[in-house]
């Protein structure tokens, strides 16, 4: 059986009673299909339009293969000009893909084309909005967002497979002590709950987005993602209200990031592995007491 998976809510508009109601305060994730409608981005951030507007950037570029241990989280594997990564994806399948790269820094100009989306919540990080480009088959791996921000995930240009987790399930979802991010030995399309029993029955949910629609992640939420055409997405981060994930968020930057990376670049294999084998220990253990609850 594996994952159970439902169908992520999915809505054309709402109002900001109903979204901080039944979406915010229970933190439910929600797709909103016409919260773009209004945006100039929705018809201008055409592959040639974002080429011409960053030109020749030189750009990191990440693959679907398993982290090295010996190296940092989100270490990559190879360099290439934006423009040319823009061709790249519209051409032909390819797992690369751009990781949180700061559009921007290199075109001011964008930011005249979105809207951030007050009108339903505040909190939102003006300095920090993201872009994520794929190509046909880039995967990004499962983990949930170390900052723990709410985040209103706009897809554009192609679909884009989304599987979300609530944050209890971490443990059945071989979570990596130390870290935000999962065990890299299963498919989360497809796992082997043989291998990996703990992932039998855990519930999650998904959507496939469309060029326009917009993802309400919560905080804490996990999740995975697959390009099922070469696109990009826009990601606006918010603050949780409580002064408690706050204070969870300051935590996993020093523990969770600083640590990890200082015994990474101490110990690397003998470390990668001691981890993994604790993963699957807790993984078992949680299984065995039937949690979460």
């Amino acid at each position: 059986m594996g994952f159970i998976l439902s169908d992520i809510d999915t809505v054309d508009t709402i109002s900001k009673a109903d979204f901080t109601e039944k979406y915010l305060k229970p933190r439910r994730p929600l797709v909103i299909k016409g919260l773009t409608k209004d945006w100039p981005a929705r018809d201008k951030w055409t592959p040639e339009y974002l080429k011409q507007a960053v030109g020749d950037k030189v750009v990191p570029l990440y693959d679907n293969s398993k982290a090295d241990p010996a190296k940092p989280i989100n270490s990559a594997t190879t360099h290439m000009q934006f423009g040319e990564y823009i061709d790249l994806i519209r051409s032909k399948p390819t797992e690369l893909r751009i990781f949180f790269f700061n559009i921007f820094k290199q075109a001011p100009q964008l930011m005249n084309d979105i809207v951030m989306p007050k009108d339903l919540m505040g909190g939102f990080l003006e300095s920090m909005p993201a872009m994520f480009f794929g190509g046909s088959n880039s995967v990004t791996f499962l983990h949930y967002d170390i900052d723990l921000p709410h985040i209103f995930h706009t897809h554009f240009g192609g679909r884009k497979h989304v599987i979300l987790f609530e944050n209890k399930w971490k443990r059945r979802l071989y979570c990596i002590p130390n870290a935000t991010y999962a065990l890299e030995d299963y498919d989360v399309l497809n796992p082997d709950t043989t291998k990996f029993p703990a992932l039998e029955g855990v519930e999650g949910q998904q959507a496939f987005l469309e060029h326009g629609d917009t993802l309400f992640m919560p905080t804490g939420y996990w999740h995975w993602m697959k390009y099922l055409d070469g696109s990009y997405s826009l990601s606006l981060r918010a603050w949780d209200a409580s002064l408690s994930r706050k204070a969870a968020s300051l935590y996993n930057l020093a523990i969770k990031g600083g640590l990890d990376s200082l015994l990474k670049m101490a110990f690397k294999v003998p470390y990668a592995k001691f981890r993994e084998k604790l993963a699957v220990k807790w993984a078992e253990r949680e299984l065995k007491a039937g949690k979460p609850v």
